[in-house]
């Protein structure tokens, strides 16, 4: 009796040992097939920031001289553009040969002529870029726009030769249409184009 006893304990052990493994293994199999894992959020990719000034010049071959213009008349001056896809402008970047507290930075709807934006920046060293981001504003595609900035100081940026240029130029999604002067310091779009130099320098950030 005592070994038949023994061996049903033994069993019994057994027995239930395999129940409780079993158990566990259903446990195990059941939590991990239930519990559902979220879906990886991809990052979100932005186009990279374009700025137009450099392939401007050297397409123009605007590039090839510069000379410093300091304290002379006011002038509102800058370029006119189209951008070849929707997008926004999200910081402007300025550089002249002195300082300038406040220089007023303007985008003009073109065809329209009227004000988009006004925007300063203090330009607190002879020479140095500077760059302010903005509240973003849209670009649209397919539509004109001009950027212009009010100051004595400017880069008169020209060609060797002296020679006229012929617009468009196309720099990445946009497309530069002209370059543009009016004399004196109120708020005016340009009105006098010139082919012959580019006096800056101001100019933005553009991303699609």
């Amino acid at each position: 009796m005592k070994t038949l006893k023994l061996e049903f304990s033994k069993n019994g052990f057994i027995r239930k040992a395999v129940l409780l493994c079993a158990f566990g293994v259903a446990t195990v199999f059941t939590i991990s097939c239930s519990k559902d894992d979220p879906a990886p959020i991809p990052p979100v990719v932005l186009a990279p920031l374009q700025d137009p000034l450099a392939g401007y010049l050297a397409a123009s071959g605007f590039d090839q001289k510069s000379t410093n213009q300091v304290n002379l008349t006011d002038y509102e001056f800058g370029y006119s553009f189209i951008p070849l896809v929707n997008g926004k402008m999200t910081a402007i970047v300025a550089k002249i040969p002195d300082v300038h507290a406040g220089m007023r930075v303007t985008v003009w709807d073109k065809v329209a002529g009227t004000v988009l934006r006004t925007e300063t920046i203090d330009i607190t060293a002879a020479g140095v870029e500077v760059t302010k981001a903005i509240t973003p504003l849209d670009l649209v595609k397919d539509k004109e726009y001009f950027l212009t900035f009010n100051s004595n100081d400017w880069y008169d940026h020209r060609r060797t030769d002296n020679a006229n240029v012929v617009y468009p130029f196309i720099v990445g999604d946009l497309k530069i249409t002209s370059y543009s002067f009016t004399s004196g310091s109120t708020q005016t779009m340009p009105n006098s184009p010139q082919l012959s130099y580019f006096a800056g320098d101001c100019t933005f950030k553009f991303q699609k």
